[in-house]
This record gives structure tokens, C-alpha cells and sequence, in this order.
């Protein structure tokens, strides 16, 4: 398959669309836009990036690109980790740092209107003053346009459900330019195809969203945290499964192994028991409530062998925990310098969680390789941050090996090769075992979209 570049006069074009200042083709730019968090580069370098302000520029660059089949990738923040945004095939990159306006909060309907650059850290921050907040939350400095394309979660994924659920309308610039308005500002709809749907989680291969209208949720006015260690990663798993089925509606339910644990503590000093360990947190409308439902999780987690269950943790203890939480990937990375991150993420049905938490810990220990298995468990979601040398080609491997044995036994338990951070390029393999036949019309949807195939190539499909 043959890729168009764009010659001088398509590069004055583009210049004209976005202006001088909002483009680039020196080494140092492209390299920014060439890598995300993962280890993946491309095959072939980007030629040009260029920083548009408006859908109708984004069309202009489309119609420039589509004719020419020269590739055309959109970026975010670059917080991901499986290659989503990396531009394989060289092209242009757009990027979309310019689409960073919050146009219009209206609490009255519990909803905003954002552009796709927007972070969604930033987007909380003004939201706050409204009594209300963007729930899902991927940790890492994602921006709108990022989660959308990802269908990002995170640790209140239990609660409060993943990016998908929250996106009502957006605005997507298709391939050939063509500027499209999909969806409605109502919370339901039984009107024709969920379009909105179809485009979250497409990793940019259907069409550019350029902004969105969001679903909100009002902020909790109690919340309680705790901790619990177990000491058995079974028995830590055990106690999640009794807490979903007894019908508790935690707002997040995060599982640390020991390891992982002595490491934290380390390198952010929190003076945790290095034990396997659980964060539960809750929020309610009543400190009572939250005492009584506290009081029956501690006892199912006694029930499950808990060593410790601390309730009750005060704000300032319970930030410090959930900062901590949220930094895990750069904790990891900074306790092991030099080394190269490779992360798993599968995702299984709760009944099946302990079982892939074993298992997990086994496949490391036998493949003798460094990873540390972290992850939402209640909604059956794993994460493995490995360390290795990716240049040692027998170390590597032997990562590689482990993270296919994770994987595969992910998809035997009925669960998915990737709970959150979406296919990219790492993930690939994966997805015609996973999705069988229905991976064939998931290509025809691609080609109906996009039928010269310019819009990050090389992603979701092997």
C-alpha cells in the first residue's frame, strides 16, 4: 500500500489553512508528535504537523489529504500507552492544542460543551464551581478529544461507567472532509443508530472529533475511604467479588500487590503495611449511610481473611492514598531508570477476577520478568506495569511472551484484551480472536467511513 506525501505546494496550503505560526516541519516538533507513553515509533516520520482552530480548517486539511491518500493522524495530550496516537505512516499530524475551549456550562441540564483539546483535569476544575464533575477519570493529563477516542474510564469506572456513557453530541470531521453533528442533547434517545457510540473509542480511524457535549454528574457531598490488606492476592480478590455481589456500590475498588506496595512506599513515603492491599472509597449523601455501608464491607473483607481494615481515613490521608494511586506508572518508571515500560491491560468478568490475578502473578514469576499487577477491580479491569530493556532482545521477549499469556488467558476467562487504553497498535493481535467475525464489519464500517483509509493507519485492525 502506497502513502501520499505532500509536496511543496500542499505544504504552502496547509500553511495557508492554519497560518505559519500553527505549523511545522522541524526534526525537534515532529519527534514531539512522533511518541506517546508507549514504546512504539513509527515506521515512517511524520512529514508536517499542523495546529488547526476550527472544524472547518480540519475539513480543509481532510480535502487535502484524502485525494493524495497521505495519512493523517490526530493528537491529544499523548498520555497513552498502547501507540493510539502515534503516526505510523508518516503524514500529518494534526494537532489539536488549539481546541482547548470550555464554550458553555449549563448546570441546569447537567451538561457542557467542550472542543476535544480541553483537559479533562481542567474541564473538573471549572466544573467544581457548579456543584458538578466529568466522571470518568483516566489519571494521566488526557484531553477530551483523547478520552473520547479511547473511550477512557478509570478508577470510578464501578460507579459512574466509562467515557461513553457521558457523550451525548459531538461534532467529527469525517475523511473527506465532510463536517458531521451527531447525537442530541437529550440523556436518551431510541431515535435511528447510536452514531455517538460508534466514534467513541475509534481511536481516530472514523473521523476527528472536534467537540463534544457531555453528560455531568453532581458532586458527592459525603465521601469515606479505607484501606485493607490481605495475605493472599486471592483472598484481596475474594473480598472484591463478596463487596460487588452483595450489591455495595463503592466509588472505586483498587488492588495493589505487596510489591507494589513496598514500592510506593519507598518512593512516596506513604507508610503503608506491605501486605496485598485494597483502597475502597465511597460517597454518599449522609455520613451515616457511609458509616453503615463501611461497617459491612469491613465485615465481608474479615470475612475474607483481611489482615487490617482501616475506615475512616481523614482528607488530607485519603488524597495523599488516591495521589499515590494515580502516580503508580510514573512510580514505577522512576524506581526503575533506564528501563522501558510495557503495560497489559485486560479487563475479565468479576467472578473470573482472582483467577486472573493469580494467574497473573504466576506468568511473571515463571517468565522471570519484572511486573507489577495493579488494577480497578471492581469492574474486573488489570493492569501489568513491566520493566525491561527493549533493546535486550531476550528480555524483551520474554515481557512479550508474559503479556500474551495474560492476554490470552483474559480472553479465555470471557474478558477483553483491553479494559481501557484501547487497541493502538499493541493490542492488535489480539482482536480477531476477540471479536471473531464481527472484526470483518468493523472493517467495512472503516471503509465506508474512510474508504482511502488516511485516518491513523496502522491502528485497531492487525
Amino acid at each position: 500500500m502506497e502513502w501520499g506525501r505532500c509536496s511543496e505546494k500542499e505544504l504552502k496550503d496547509l500553511e495557508a489553512i492554519v497560518g505559519a505560526e500553527n505549523l511545522s516541519t522541524g526534526e525537534s516538533a515532529l519527534g514531539l508528535v512522533s511518541r506517546d507513553e508507549s514504546y512504539y515509533t513509527p515506521k515512517i516520520p511524520p512529514q508536517v504537523v499542523v495546529m488547526p482552530a476550527s472544524a472547518e480548517e480540519i475539513s480543509a486539511i481532510l480535502k487535502i489529504a484524502n485525494p493524495r491518500r497521505i495519512p493523517v493522524t490526530a493528537r491529544g495530550a499523548g498520555t497513552s500507552i498502547e501507540g493510539n496516537p502515534v503516526p505510523l505512516f508518516g503524514g500529518i499530524v494534526v494537532d489539536m492544542q488549539r481546541f482547548d475551549s470550555i464554550i458553555e456550562i449549563r448546570p441546569e441540564d447537567f451538561i457542557t460543551v467542550v472542543e476535544a483539546g480541553v483537559g479533562y483535569k481542567d474541564l473538573n476544575k471549572a466544573l467544581g464551581r457548579h456543584g458538578l464533575f466529568f466522571p470518568p477519570d483516566p489519571g494521566a493529563a488526557a484531553t477530551i478529544g483523547g478520552m473520547i477516542g479511547n473511550n477512557a474510564s478509570g478508577v470510578r469506572t464501578i460507579k459512574y461507567g466509562a467515557t461513553k456513557d457521558y457523550v451525548l453530541r459531538m461534532t467529527v470531521v469525517l475523511a473527506n472532509g465532510k463536517i458531521m453533528e451527531i447525537g442530541s442533547l437529550a440523556t436518551k434517545s431510541s431515535s435511528g443508530y447510536d452514531l455517538a457510540r460508534l466514534f467513541v473509542g475509534s481511536e481516530g480511524t472514523l473521523g476527528i472529533v472536534t467537540q463534544a457535549t457531555l453528560r455531568l454528574a453532581g458532586i458527592p457531598a459525603h465521601h469515606s475511604a479505607a484501606v485493607a490488606t490481605f495475605p493472599t492476592l486471592q483472598a484481596a480478590a475474594q473480598a472484591v467479588f463478596d463487596i460487588m455481589r452483595w450489591g455495595f456500590s463503592p466509588t472505586a475498588l483498587e488492588v495493589l500487590t505487596a510489591d507494589l506496595v513496598q514500592m510506593l512506599n519507598r518512593d512516596r513515603g506513604l507508610g503503608l503495611r506491605e501486605e496485598h492491599t485494597l483502597f475502597l472509597e465511597f460517597q454518599g449523601a449522609s455520613e451515616i449511610a457511609l458509616e453503615e455501608e463501611l461497617g459491612a464491607v469491613q465485615d465481608l473483607c474479615q470475612e475474607a481473611g483481611a489482615l487490617s481494615f482501616q475506615p475512616g481515613l481523614g482528607i488530607d490521608e485519603r488524597n495523599k492514598l488516591w495521589e499515590a494511586r494515580y502516580e503508580t506508572y510514573e512510580s514505577i518508571k522512576h524506581t526503575h531508570p533506564g528501563a522501558d515500560p510495557f503495560v497489559a491491560d485486560v479487563a475479565v468478568p468479576i467472578s473470573r477476577y482472582p483467577e486472573i490475578l493469580e494467574y497473573t502473578a504466576e506468568i511473571i514469576r515463571d517468565h522471570g520478568v519484572t511486573g507489577y499487577p495493579f488494577g480497578h477491580a471492581g469492574d474486573g479491569n488489570l493492569h501489568v506495569v513491566f520493566m525491561g530493556d527493549a533493546s535486550d532482545e531476550e528480555e524483551w521477549g520474554r515481557i512479550v511472551r508474559a503479556n500474551e499469556a495474560i492476554v490470552s488467558r483474559a480472553l479465555e476467562l470471557g474478558g477483553t484484551c483491553t479494559g481501557e487504553h484501547g487497541v493502538g497498535i499493541g493490542k492488535q493481535p489480539f482482536m480477531e480472536r476477540e471479536h471473531g467475525a464481527s472484526l470483518g464489519l468493523m472493517r467495512e464500517i472503516k471503509s465506508l467511513l474512510d474508504p482511502q483509509g488516511i485516518l491513523n493507519p496502522g491502528k485497531v485492525f492487525p
